[in-house]
């Protein structure tokens, strides 16, 4: 019998839940108990910390192994062209349709309307650093100086550039290449097998990120946004169901089985708020659905660039919502051109810390919105990103399987290699399970 993370992830997310909450209610005095509990979630923190220094650590080895496996194989070079064409149609919908979702969600539930809060100062300072979007920087940024240098700093997208060269050199060099090949391929089992090794620590570090953010933060400031969250929380469920439904239109019922493939990632980058976090578990669960390597490894890193759907709805709301708390007008036209940017803006945010938050504060005054309205939403915005992280994780493996399915390159669920508990434990997959959607 095989063992599966996700039981073990759930648990640990309703523990991390009951402990935070508990350590909260009974440490935070504003004496000695209150310095008790920041000692106890910065020990949480070096938990999680450690963990996503596990992940960091594995991610450019991992990508870099994988693409170049896969591009090596790929001797169609007009199927690379369509499969780079259709990824970039779905990404810009995609994007246009989340960025849509958050403007429409947040004029009809009016989030910050009548917000009894007290606004910060409009010249408050915020911990975000706005920048503005320079195309030539990004476009300067994306082409790596040296490769060394991107795998240091993990920065994913330089990688693939160069794994996209790499790879395509490799399959025209030919049978030269092979040594090469081979030794990717055998790098590429590698990560694998350091990827299963890993993710056990995964439970552990769900457990220390939630009990740390909830003690840290306090139920207290999410009762006093709660109408905020869960507006928030509603507009990524009705984008969940328009992903899923669009899935359901290309693949058609194995979309049951594809959210079976992906439950434990989805479950680890909620948990954590990390899509590195949450990689590794996405490319092994779309390769144990039937998406092959090549096309895999391809769309998911361009997609945790370019393609974060739970991201985009949130900054069209957010945005929207500190307008609204400032009793701020905008007209429909107005909003659409927020939008507009945003849609371009967003496509910068690559590698930057706490993108979605840097991008609407160098949005916001554009649009006559003080950026200091941003200290209303950082008390909470960790509870958020757990969700939206969850939302670009789910957006990216509907993506990379509809596109597999346009090239008609979808394969049946690939059976496990072995049914032993150590082949389990070692594996980063989690098992597919068809569901029955009439039943």
């Amino acid at each position: 019998m095989r063992r599966s993370l996700t039981p073990y992830i759930l648990l640990a997310l309703l523990l991390g839940l009951l402990v935070g909450w508990i350590c909260s209610a009974t440490l935070d005095d504003g004496g000695a108990g209150t310095a008790r509990l920041r000692d106890i979630v910065y020990g949480l923190g070096i938990v999680t910390a450690t963990f996503l220094r596990l992940i960091k650590m594995i991610i450019a080895p991992l990508v870099f192994s994988t693409l170049v496996a896969g591009l090596a194989h790929m001797r169609d070079k007009a199927m690379l062209g369509r499969v780079g064409l259709r990824v970039l149609l779905w990404f810009v919908g995609a994007s246009f349709i989340s960025l849509l979702l958050g403007l429409l969600l947040v004029n009809v539930l009016h989030p910050g309307v009548g917000l009894n809060l007290p606004l910060p100062p409009v010249g408050a300072s915020t911990p975000v650093q706005a920048t503005g979007f320079d195309m030539a920087k990004f476009l300067t940024h994306i082409v790596p100086s040296s490769i060394i240098e991107a795998m240091a700093g993990n920065d994913v997208l330089p990688i693939v550039i160069f794994s996209l060269f790499f790879g395509i050199a490799i399959a025209a060099v030919g049978d030269a290449a092979a040594p090469v090949l081979r030794g990717v391929e055998a790098l590429m089992a590698i990560m694998l097998k350091m990827t299963g090794y890993v993710m056990q620590f995964a439970p552990i570090a769900v457990f220390a990120a939630v009990a740390g953010a909830l003690a840290d933060r306090g139920p207290r400031v999410i009762g006093q946004l709660g109408y905020f969250m869960g507006s928030f929380y509603l507009g990524l469920a009705v984008l969940w169901v328009l992903l899923i439904g669009l899935g359901y239109l290309v693949i058609g019922r194995r979309i049951w089985s594809l959210l079976s493939c992906v439950r434990a990632p989805l479950l680890l980058a909620f948990s954590t708020a990390s899509s590195e976090a949450a990689y590794p578990q996405t490319l092994a669960a779309l390769e144990r659905f039937g998406v092959p390597g090549r096309i895999g490894s391809f769309v998911l890193p361009l997609g945790y660039s370019f393609n974060l759907d739970g991201t985009m709805t949130y900054m069209t709301f957010a945005s929207l919502f500190v307008a609204q708390a400032y009793g701020i007008p905008l007209s429909l036209g107005q909003q659409f051109s927020m939008l507009l940017v945003l849609m371009v803006t967003s496509k910068g945010s690559a590698g930057v810390p706490r993108a979605s938050l840097v991008i609407i504060a160098a949005v916001m005054p554009m649009f006559g919105i003080p950026d200091a309205g941003l200290l209303l939403i950082l008390a909470v915005d960790h509870f958020l990103d757990m969700a939206r992280t969850a939302t670009n994780v789910l957006g990216n493996a509907i993506a990379a399987s509809v596109v597999t399915q346009w090239e008609g390159a979808l394969g049946d669920e690939v059976p496990l290699a072995g049914d032993s508990a150590e082949a389990s434990a070692e594996s980063p997959m989690e098992p597919c399970v068809e569901f029955d959607a009439t039943k």
